[in-house]
């Protein structure tokens, strides 16, 4: 008889698997070598088209219809447009780096993701933030003024991807749309563009170095719309915090591919600068696991007092 899984058992699942996707895509983008970063782009914005509204078909054609029919609302293509710009900025900045043998910078990048949220949080919407979060964006600080007075120049590829991908993230909260219809219309806006660059590029690198190659670039789609779908089944079934621990498993498998598979080099600075981040993001993470504790002691108690 299968063993049954209660919902935070599947949405942990879901949620590992998603994070081990994305922390091991390098592995999937360097199989389309010499294809250049600009042209993968293309093909990832080009090829989710048709994979996102398979799956809408699949989930239902009403599904399908209501992401078409948000195209009449300006406000929503308006802000869903930005999040695309923003989305493919992202990629783009991956994918260049993990072609150009800067993924260590890139795992560093997701890695400060979660504090580069908290000031998003605290500059565009007002939130408030606890002691915790301002020591580790502390730590997050001195992790990027340790690699500016070293190296004699800030990590732009960590920073670029970790802006990005929280602006990204920042707008698409502010849009009341599903997730898979939102990425129906990002995709649906970025897809002329890469359209008109494969024509420009006579295809870019599509039929040009192989079946492998060719293989590869078109299931970018399925590549970069899967682990997405993988994470908002796990978002619904988990709550933030606990999603929120899932997701260091990302950049930590980035790390482990980019100093281990690719052999990129590994400086003590470096690893002084993760540390840095690591000790904020503890800080952070454990605030928050210990809030979420005292909310549930105190929904525990309400529930058995309900006179109190």
């Amino acid at each position: 008889m299968p063993m049954q899984l209660d919902d935070k058992q599947r949405g942990t699942l879901l949620g590992v698997t998603a994070y081990l996707i994305w922390g091991f895509a390098a592995l999937y983008w360097v199989q389309t070598e010499p294809v250049h970063a600009g042209d993968l782009l293309a093909h990832r914005a080009v090829w989710s088209l048709p994979f996102v509204m398979l799956c809408l078909l699949f989930a239902g054609r009403g599904r399908l219809v209501a992401a078409l029919a948000l195209l009449r609302q300006p406000r929503t293509v308006a802000l869903l447009g930005c999040a695309a710009f923003f989305g493919a900025l992202n990629w783009g900045i991956f994918l260049w780096a993990v072609t150009h043998e800067r993924a260590t910078e890139a795992s560093l990048g997701y890695f400060l993701l979660p504090l580069v949220n908290v000031v998003i949080g605290l500059t565009l919407f007002r939130e408030s933030i606890d002691t915790a979060q301002k020591v580790g964006i502390a730590f997050a600080l001195a992790a990027v003024l340790l690699q500016l007075v070293y190296f004699g120049g800030l990590p732009l590829v960590a920073l670029s991807l970790a802006l990005s991908f929280g602006l990204y993230g920042a707008i698409r909260k502010g849009v009341k749309v599903e997730s898979m219809e939102g990425l129906l219309l990002e995709t649906l806006m970025m897809a002329p563009f890469g359209i008109v660059w494969m024509i420009y590029r006579d295809g870019a690198g599509l039929g040009q170095y192989g079946m492998t190659v060719d293989v590869f670039l078109l299931g970018a789609g399925a590549f970069t719309a899967i682990p997405l779908m993988t994470y908002v089944a796990a978002s619904r079934l988990l709550p933030l915090t606990a999603l929120g621990l899932v997701f260091y498993i990302g950049p930590t498998a980035q790390l482990f591919v980019a100093v281990v598979v690719f052999g990129e080099p590994f400086s003590t600075v470096q690893l002084l600068s993760f540390a840095l981040v690591w000790i904020g993001l503890a800080l952070v993470s454990l605030d928050a696991l210990r809030r979420a504790r005292a909310l549930r002691n105190i929904a525990r108690r309400a529930k058995a007092d309900p006179g109190a």
